[in-house]
């Protein structure tokens, strides 16, 4: 976002400050001039190479700090940067080379309002008139990126039709084994496969509240409910709700969310959740994200409390923009359902799956996606009625296009597919929903 803004400024601010009379003692050793030299003449890397092993010995020097400093900028290395100017301008605080180099880190790590006190020190210190007139524009892209971070918020409703093969996710055949019973029992209608069609609609929305050029507010809100035509047994709906904080620092944000879920099903309350997300985001450039995160929910199932558990999930995701239209994405995550009740280890299990996807662009109104998920799921402890230990291997897969016939406005249609292989006859299933949705945005 703002490095994409400030290049030129960047660029033009380092120039003109390197023609600038530097700020270095007439003192400074022969590693000290070299390292500049090869800064002023674009082998930032390599001054930067030669000077960081010295750092531990050499802080504190205001010529070494300055230098490391300017480097540490160049190549990428702000809080480094940061570190080594800020005892730079400590020492001499005349140093206005090294109040504007520090300014330019401040800004690079997210500090924009430390970032703009320090250029205009720098400036009021006598700045050389073509290095005043870059660090104006280099305080004008400031207001520029600040007046990007306003705070925002957004909405949305949908609706769409489709058919669901499998509204129970039960097995295809009525008549099961039950070891601890003694013979086989004919299942009620409602746990076995049994398809409608149906209808939902949806609307949610979510903000940012900017407190700084760091910290943030976040929240968002969603409800969805589904009718099934003639299998009314089954209509669901769910509110989720979340808040919390975002903190950004170059190109990470870490957040911390708490997390309200209520799912209900023919109008009581099937499972609440409640709990905690955080989350790392690290844009590693244009191109290429990745993220790790941490969720802990606490479950509850009224009326079920036997089901009551403590989950805990953790993953790794990363996504990149292949070229010719083509993003990629995938992630690996581990976790665990502890039942709460005693005597109930059937009840609880340990989880690891993977998640893949690919999506094409084909226009700026089309673009066509597949996603493929498998979890492997291993429960703690032998059924009572089946007297096997429940292990669950479950595949998903997901095809779907993204049409924008106008502004604002987006078609989808889906398919999904989910088989689920376990060792207890009535977790074993498969089912395949076929849906059209349209979404408006605000």
């Amino acid at each position: 976002m703002t490095t994409r803004l400030l290049r030129a400024p960047l660029a033009a601010l380092l120039i003109s400050l390197c023609l600038a009379p530097v700020a270095v003692h007439a003192q400074a050793d022969a590693v000290v001039r070299e390292a500049l030299v090869m800064t002023e003449s674009g082998r930032a890397r390599q001054a930067y190479d030669m000077l960081e092993p010295l750092e531990v010995q050499r802080a504190g020097d205001p010529d070494f700090d300055t230098v490391f400093g300017i480097a540490a900028n160049l190549v990428g290395e702000h809080a480094r940067a940061v570190m080594a100017l800020e005892r730079a301008t400590q020492v001499q605080p005349g140093n206005a080379r090294a109040r504007a180099e520090l300014g330019r880190a401040m800004f690079a790590v997210g500090d924009s309002k430390s970032a703009r006190v320090l250029l205009e020190q720098a400036k009021s210190q006598g700045a050389p008139a073509v290095a005043a007139l870059t660090i104006d524009q280099f305080l004008r892209a400031i207001d520029m990126a600040e007046s990007l971070m306003q705070s925002t918020w957004r909405g949305y409703v949908s609706f769409g039709l489709g058919h669901d093969s499998n509204l129970s996710s039960g097995p295809a055949d009525a008549n099961v084994a039950v070891p601890a019973l003694g013979g086989a029992v004919t299942l009620a209608a409602n746990a076995v496969k049994q398809g409608a069609s149906f209808g939902h609609v949806a609307a949610g929305i979510s903000g940012r509240h900017v407190i700084d050029s760091r910290w943030s507010v976040i929240g968002s809100a969603g409800y969805n409910h589904r009718i099934n035509f003639g299998a009314s047994d089954f209509n669901n709906s769910q509110l989720n709700l979340e808040g919390g904080a975002a903190y950004r620092v170059d190109r990470q944000e870490y957040s911390v969310v708490a997390v309200h879920e209520n799912y209900r099903v023919d109008g009581a309350t099937n499972r609440s959740q409640n709990g905690l997300v955080g989350e790392w985001v690290y844009r590693i450039n244009n191109q290429q994200e990745a993220g790790a995160y941490l969720q802990y929910s606490n479950l509850q199932y009224p009326g079920q409390r036997q089901r009551d558990a403590r989950r805990v999930v953790g993953g790794a995701s990363y996504a990149q923009q292949l070229g010719d239209g083509w993003l990629a994405w995938g992630g690996v995550y581990l976790g665990s359902e502890h039942e709460k009740a005693a005597n109930q280890p059937h009840q609880g299990h340990r989880m690891g799956g993977l998640r893949a996807g690919a999506q094409k662009t084909f226009s700026d109104s089309l673009a066509a996606y597949a996603s493929l998920n498998y979890e492997r799921r291993n429960y703690g402890g032998q059924d009572p009625f089946f007297l096997a230990q429940r292990q669950d291997r479950q595949l998903s897969l997901g095809l779907g296009l993204n049409w924008v016939p106008v502004k604002s406005w987006r078609v989808t249609p889906q398919l999904t597919h989910v088989r689920n292989q376990s060792t207890v006859v009535i977790n074993d299933y498969d089912r395949t929903t076929l849906s059209v949705s349209a979404r408006y945005e605000f």
